[in-house]
């Protein structure tokens, strides 16, 4: 799918390449700029640490509550197969949690939070997901109509697009220093925080 929050249209207008590239490698620029800021989006996700599937039913197990429900549509990637698509909730479990200690000890009783859906496949005992899966409902914002979101996204994809052509964009100072002379470096997000501040998820925002 291409990207939305930030178009090869729009991308090859603001760096004047006009046909210079092809779709593919324009795209790409793109579509990278896209997911590095969806991780800082909030959206109406939960993460799937273990599965296993019974008798053509998947369940899926989380480290917390949820709030999903029985008939809930989801969408479920990074699960593997048959695992991933969208899939109708049959029934969901939120049994108390173990004690932390299990947790530290990766032991797969303390995944005690899960739904369960069906799936055709070999029945698997239940196993870890790393890295974690991505279990998405409905977010009723449309990112991609955020005018800030779209410009945090245009920031990030120039400086992809340039790090391409120059590997260490960014400048230096006479006496060879520079603060950040990899426009990959961690001051690729930061300086882009700012715009989308008002949207992070809160999780974002600890440590």
């Amino acid at each position: 799918m291409p990207a939305t929050y930030i178009t090869e249209v729009e991308l090859r207008s603001v760096l004047g390449i006009e046909n210079l590239y092809s779709s593919a490698v324009v795209e790409e620029c793109c579509q990278s700029a896209e997911n590095v800021i969806k991780n800082y989006l909030w959206f109406n996700n939960y993460y799937a640490a273990a599965r296993s599937i019974t008798d053509n039913f998947a369940t899926l197990y989380f480290q917390e509550p949820h709030g999903m429900y029985v008939g809930q549509s989801v969408t479920i990637t990074n699960a593997g197969s048959p695992f991933n698509g969208t899939k109708t909730i049959t029934e969901i479990n939120g049994a108390t949690q173990v004690s932390a200690l299990n947790y530290q000890n990766y032991s797969l009783t303390a995944y005690n939070y899960s739904i369960t859906y069906a799936a055709t496949g070999a029945n698997q005992v239940k196993n870890p997901i790393r890295p974690f899966a991505t279990v998405a409902t409905t977010t009723n914002v449309d990112y991609a109509t955020i005018p800030e979101v779209r410009e945090a996204s245009l920031m990030i994809a120039v400086d992809i697009w340039q790090s391409r052509q120059l590997s260490s964009t960014g400048g230096m100072s006479p006496d060879g220093f520079s603060v950040a002379p990899w426009r990959m470096s961690n001051g690729m997000v930061a300086k882009i925080r700012g715009l989308i501040v008002n949207w992070m998820n809160p999780a974002g925002f600890v440590g």
